[in-house]
């Protein structure tokens, strides 16, 4: 009895060859320095900021260097599988601007020629490595139970030795291929162990693009690589095969992974192909309180991606702010460059966070908030617009009713040098303008937020009185100016800051209460844009109307 009689016996309904593996699968045909990277999620159906970092990441590097970027559902554990799981994660991989140039399209379509992209429809591809391993003594039949393995953990913390199936407690690497043959066809279970090489008191010395230098003892435990249950392969040996095939140059991924670095150099050793290279990211992480700790998708609300959506935060504002914590110089270079397209700047790994960067929502909504602020009128009307059709619809009525009144009431302060940066997110924008539109500022009872001057008589004294003697439509900022320091003047209030100041027992106020007044009165709030602006778009029927309910 030979391997390959073992091989043939374990893969009997295999109808593909290893050496028809690799004829199917060349060598990318790239420019020199072109980077292939992959995202390779589960399709658990929970995408998170973590994820959008790291695909964030992946893809840059690979663009810049006009390489190619590509999705790899990893779903080798079924028992994780969520209906509908790599159509969420498209979509929201699409909505952060990641987008794949090789992987599926859905459950059923995929693009690209190193497919399946799908890792449970590769089953015949592992199936020919696994085999080809075996037929190179690389790779054996293991028939230790569950109740075995337990029982071998136990004894090695009893005696305080290393865990795992490797050296005197690898029971199954030396039995006899007769053995072995006889046992599969008696019909005992089994999984297929790699049968490694290393040696466990010798050092290797293994340099992260993101880490450094790092020194791992070789492995020396011979890792289960297809399991019994389906016969699909353990991650371990998934990520060997797939990242040969599929032409992967270098691999980023969390440290999570860094510990299983011995094992995958070696797997990639034994089978005699140069393995890619390494970059671990750190996660993201999170201040809290006087601790830092990892993003939790349990514990924090901006971990979901479904977060900024429903909020309406701008995604390229989002993209910006991945960018500044991947790569510690982008901030600087995107204050310089505030105009250029993301795909400009140029990502290194030297400049990613060993320890992981810390996550802080109020720097990404000033980002937003800048980003907001440089955009025209209407685009964020558009924008808004599709934030409200799916989220509030009666504010998206009213936008549509008055659409290019709207656009001009979102332009106030906005084409000048330096504009407002009232809100970081479309839903915040009502909170802001909603007393702009009749059927909102009539609908409710009013809260006015009176400063200095409160007492009613004094507030309708000034109102009445600049409203029948001084505002015009066609007065121009000027005029406009100056008449409101008229109306100081004929009332007893400074029109002069300055002397005001200096003799501010002269005067029942300055300017500043006058203006407030009318402010407050046409809008109900003391801090708004622009009150010349916002007085020119409501015009004076709609201002009288305002002022004769107080």
């Amino acid at each position: 009895m030979t391997r390959n009689d073992l091989a043939n016996l374990i893969f009997k309904d295999l109808n593909v060859s290893y050496e028809d593996i690799l004829k199917k699968y060349p060598k990318r045909d790239l420019k020199e320095g072109a980077v292939v990277t992959r995202y390779a999620p589960s399709p658990t159906g929970f995408v998170h900021m973590g994820n959008i970092y790291a695909a964030f990441i992946e893809r840059k590097i690979a663009k810049q260097t006009g390489g190619v970027f590509y999705l790899r559902i990893e779903d080798t554990d079924q028992k994780r599988y969520v209906e509908n799981g790599i159509e969420r994660i498209l979509e929201d991989m699409k909505n952060f601007h990641i987008e794949f140039d090789e992987g599926p399209i859905n459950e059923l379509e995929e693009k690209g020629s190193y497919g399946p992209y799908i890792q449970s429809k590769r089953k015949d591809i592992y199936g020919a490595f696994v085999k080809h391993l075996i037929e190179c003594d690389l790779a054996y039949p293991c028939f230790c139970s569950e109740e075995d393995l337990k029982n071998m953990r136990e004894h090695q913390m009893e005696v305080k030795d290393r865990l795992g199936y490797y050296g005197k407690y690898a029971k199954c690497r030396n039995l006899s291929i007769d053995e072995a043959y006889k046992r599969i066809q008696n019909g005992e279970k089994y999984v297929i162990r790699f049968k490694s090489q290393g040696n466990f008191d010798k050092k290797i010395i293994f340099n992260d693009l993101v880490k450094g230098k790092i020194e791992f003892p070789e492995n020396d435990k011979d890792e289960v690589i297809l399991k019994s249950s389906d016969g699909l392969p353990t991650y371990h040996f998934a990520h060997l095969v797939d990242d040969f095939l599929m032409g992967t140059t270098h691999v980023i991924r969390d440290q999570n992974w860094l510990s299983s670095v011995p094992l995958h150099l070696e797997l990639f050793k034994s089978c005699g192909i140069k393995p890619p290279k390494y970059a671990h990211i750190s996660p993201v992480n999170k201040k809290d309180g006087d601790a830092i700790r990892k993003l939790s998708k349990r514990k924090d609300k901006e971990a979901a991606v479904s977060y900024y959506h429903e909020l309406g935060i701008p995604v390229p504002a989002v993209i910006a702010y991945i960018a500044t914590i991947a790569n510690s110089n982008f901030e600087a270079w995107y204050d310089n460059n505030i105009d250029k397209d993301l795909d400009e700047f140029t990502l290194t790994f030297n400049k990613i966070s060993k320890s992981g960067p810390l996550f802080d929502v109020e720097k990404l909504n000033s980002i937003a908030r800048d980003y907001i602020s440089r955009l025209k009128a209407s685009e964020v009307y558009d924008n808004l617009l599709k934030w409200t059709l799916e989220f509030d619809k009666d504010f998206s009525d009213l936008i549509q009713k008055y659409k290019d009144y709207t656009i001009n009431i979102l332009n106030i302060e906005r084409e000048q040098k330096k504009p407002r940066k009232d809100f970081y997110c479309y839903s915040e924008i009502k909170t802001y303008i909603w007393y702009m539109y009749d059927e909102l500022f009539f609908k409710d009872k009013l809260n006015y937020e009176w400063q200095n001057i409160k007492d009613k008589n004094e507030i309708k004294e000034i109102l009445n009185n600049y409203i029948d003697n001084y505002y015009s439509e066609l007065d121009d900022k000027d005029t406009w100016f100056n008449k409101m320091k008229s109306l100081c003047d004929n009332l007893g209030y400074a029109s002069n800051m300055k002397e005001y100041k200096e003799n501010p027992d002269n005067y029942k106020g300055s300017i500043v209460d006058i203006s407030m007044v009318i402010r407050v009165a046409l809008t109900t709030k003391s801090m708004t844009p622009d009150l010349y602006d916002i007085m020119k778009l409501l015009g004076k029927d709609r201002i009288k109307e305002r002022i004769n309910i107080l």
